[in-house]
């Protein structure tokens, strides 16, 4: 997935990104955005009508409407989807931005591997606050979690390979080589514990 146009550098200027992670960077965005967008709707119809009960509260456990009245789903004051629609959507214009052929400076990398941090940090707070004080899960919640999953470790993956993050030569080719399997783990653990936390429900 990760392959640019330009050779990496250990210490670049203005890089850009090859067409996968462009398109990697695009399509994990529409994920996210789109999770946060109908989670938005039905936050709204929640407030108009506390009856309302979301399309994908489907058992007691896959049960949309327990995550969003929960104090979780508010942590900065408003919707956590909120943020979603500005973070995900600025993602999405990156993304098309290096299809276009834009290269950016080492500063915007940087932050830009900041914010993804930042993302796969407080969607594994999420996460944990899901299955272990709420026990209750979110679908649009875990497509946002897998988009974001992967946009952090495709990300990490280009900038230590492009020398925007200092590392050894056997970590480049690591992620050179095995780019692909860190966001499968993440997810494939995720799901682990998932299936662990509602052994008995799901094999009731």
């Amino acid at each position: 997935m990760e392959r640019t146009q330009e050779p990496a550098q250990d210490a670049p200027g203005e890089v850009g990104a090859g067409r996968g992670f462009a398109l990697l960077l695009v399509i994990t965005g529409f994920m996210g955005l789109l999770a946060a967008w109908v989670i938005t709707l039905d936050k709204f119809h929640l407030l108009e009508d506390p009856d309302f009960t979301p399309a994908c509260s489907l058992n007691p456990i896959v049960s949309c409407g327990s995550i969003m009245e929960s104090e979780q789903a508010k942590v900065f004051g408003f919707p956590n989807p909120m943020l979603g629609l500005v973070t995900y959507g600025a993602v999405i214009a990156i993304g098309m931005g290096l299809l276009a052929g834009a290269r950016y400076r080492r500063w915007f990398w940087l932050g830009l591997q900041g914010g993804t941090l930042f993302g796969v940090a407080f969607c594994t707070w999420l996460q944990y606050q899901s299955l272990y004080e709420i026990s209750a899960l979110c679908l649009w919640c875990c497509l946002a979690w897998v988009a974001t999953i992967f946009m952090f470790w495709y990300t990490t993956a280009h900038n230590i390979r492009h020398g925007i993050i200092p590392a050894p030569a056997g970590v480049k080719r690591t992620f050179e080589e095995f780019h692909w399997l860190f966001p499968l783990v993440h997810v494939a653990i995720i799901g682990m514990l998932i299936l662990t936390r509602w052994w008995d429900f799901w094999t009731g």
